[in-house]
């Protein structure tokens, strides 16, 4: 029986090898195809800045030409690039579109409008930002707060997004078509409406009361099919932001237990049943001293990690 045992056991070691050998050569596989596609040579880094104290305002200051690795000296500032060694793909680089942002945008000149847009979004003439945040109603980047439902509508039979129609909206369609008509936003909340929280306020921290859960899921897809039929393509949205800061704007608490308990319970089958199911959904959006536990409660969780996309962090924290 022993020898049985040891065979099996032996066995097993043996198909678990294997299966890591195969792994790791279709690891090796990829990561040959990435090195093929990426050729460095005869090409340049755009070198851009801004500093205080100085006239550079995203200025072009230097370029710099690929080549292949030497050993440099200790005074040389130097990046390498190793094409042929992957990691996580990384989906692109931008800022929020605000409603602060909409605000000042649109009081420039039209001149320094289209200077600004190409400034940033442009892949041609700018840096080339090819991803946005902005925000579910109001947020502490406006200059009041607001929603998109009447007081007390729990059905959201009143939801509209006039609001964003003044300024926001122009800012973000003309970012995307500064951007070459592409352009991955994504959504966030600080609240919930006043009467959704048991703080009755949508300053101040104060939670979610549970029996507006449903409304508050609901309150998302609304947003989101309002946005894309006015030609804004939403990636995906956070939860919330901060959920364990009490701030004097615009925020909600949500222990880890509160936001996977809504996530898996409300937001993830509501997003689903709208139609909404390729969205993504990440969790936390707050500081990366408390991501380990937050990442802990909600992905241990079979039914709410299978809606969670990923885990946003905030780099605040030193």
């Amino acid at each position: 029986m022993k020898s049985q045992l040891a065979a099996l056991t032996l066995f097993l070691f043996l198909q678990a090898c294997g299966t890591s050998d195969k792994a790791e050569e279709k690891k090796n596989e990829t990561q040959k195809k990435a090195a093929a596609a990426f050729d460095a040579e005869g090409k340049t880094a755009i070198v851009y800045t801004t500093a205080s104290q100085t006239t550079d305002r995203l200025t072009i200051t230097d370029t710099a030409s690929f080549a292949p690795a030497q050993q440099p000296v200790e005074s040389d500032i130097s990046i390498f690039v190793n094409p042929e060694k992957t990691f996580q793909d990384f989906i692109g680089i931008g800022g929020a579109i605000t409603d602060a942002a909409a605000e000042v945008f649109a009081k420039l000149p039209l001149e320094k409008q289209n200077e600004l847009l190409r400034s940033y979004y442009s892949q041609e003439n700018g840096i080339g930002y090819s991803l946005a945040r902005t925000t579910i109603h109001s947020s502490d980047f406006a200059s009041g707060s607001y929603t998109y439902v009447a007081d007390n509508d729990k059905e959201l039979t009143s939801f509209n997004i006039d609001h964003d129609r003044k300024h926001r909206i122009p800012l973000i369609k003309s970012a995307i078509a500064a951007a070459g008509g592409k352009l991955m936003l994504y959504a966030s909340p600080w609240s919930p409406p006043a009467f959704m929280k048991d703080n009755n306020n949508m300053l101040k921290g104060g939670k979610l009361l549970p029996e507006f859960n449903q409304s508050w899921a609901t309150y998302f897809t609304k947003f989101i099919k309002a946005y894309e039929s006015e030609g804004m393509p939403i990636w995906g949205i956070t939860i919330q932001n901060e959920p364990m800061a009490i701030q004097r704007w615009e925020s909600c608490i949500f222990t880890a237990e509160e936001e996977r308990d809504f996530l898996k319970k409300y937001l993830g089958p509501t997003m689903q049943a709208a139609g909404l199911g390729d969205k993504k959904i990440v969790v936390w959006d707050h500081n990366r001293d408390l991501m380990n536990h937050r990442a802990n409660v909600i992905f241990a969780d079979e039914e709410a990690s299978k809606y969670a996309w990923g885990i946003g962090f905030h780099w605040y924290e030193t």
